[in-house]
């Protein structure tokens, strides 16, 4: 059984949109945003005190893992007749790679700093001019997606792949944070695509019934004020 520690709509919902795209079966452990403040045992599974965390088995073989773009990319492979994987011998494979690392190194990043000094910080320590800088940094970096998916429907090998449901996430925050209304025509479109998959709506619908399932509010962790 796979075990998901997950907060609403945190970088969490990765690896839930990839279980759900695989019909895997799963138990989703809901966590109140930040969990490292409002979920001190969570450090105990987790020292980093941070979602995702991806358990599997049972030690000495048990499978744990924190990174999720490393976990879309492990589901995937481990479940190659789903079709989400590229193999290493597919000539998309580098590039299935890059979009992978790319999802967070260069997608998520900045606008977890957007996040972080133009909304989870006091108002006496909101930093305007960072919220600025970060936002131009993550639009110019989405012409990277925009050129992509301009002649493609998804990012590489001419199909749907975890690759999308990595930089799906980068482009959910992106809706969180008002930047959508910034996206290229293309990257719109591929966002409205990935919008449609039921897997995606499935996700959507099943952490907010677990939150409330499980006593913890629903407000989407890119929503959380101080």
């Amino acid at each position: 059984m796979l075990h998901l520690h997950h907060c609403v709509s945190a970088r969490s919902f990765r690896p839930l949109w990839m279980l759900e795209e695989l019909q895997l079966p799963y138990q989703l452990h809901m966590l109140p945003f930040p969990p490292r403040a409002k979920a001190r045992w969570f450090l105990d599974e987790n020292p980093l005190g941070t979602v995702p965390l991806l358990v599997q088995g049972t030690a000495p073989n048990e499978v744990r893992m924190t990174e999720s773009a490393a976990m879309c990319q492990y589901l995937a492979g481990t479940h190659p007749d789903a079709g989400l994987d590229v193999a290493p011998t597919h000539p998309a494979y580098g590039a299935y790679l890059n979009w992978l690392h790319m999802s967070d190194a260069t997608l998520t990043f900045p606008q977890t700093l957007v996040l972080r000094y133009g909304r989870f910080e006091p108002d006496a320590r909101k930093q305007p001019q960072v919220v600025e800088d970060y936002s131009r940094w993550f639009l110019a970096r989405l012409r990277a997606v925009e050129a992509a998916v301009a002649h493609s429907e998804y990012l590489c090998a001419g199909r749907f792949t975890a690759a999308d449901v990595a930089v799906g996430y980068a482009l959910l925050l992106a809706q969180h944070l008002g930047l959508n209304t910034q996206f290229g025509l293309a990257t719109q479109a591929y966002w409205q695509r990935l919008q449609s998959r039921p897997a995606y709506q499935r996700a959507m619908e099943v952490q907010v019934r677990a939150a409330e399932e499980q006593g913890v509010p629903t407000t989407p962790a890119p929503d959380t004020q101080p």
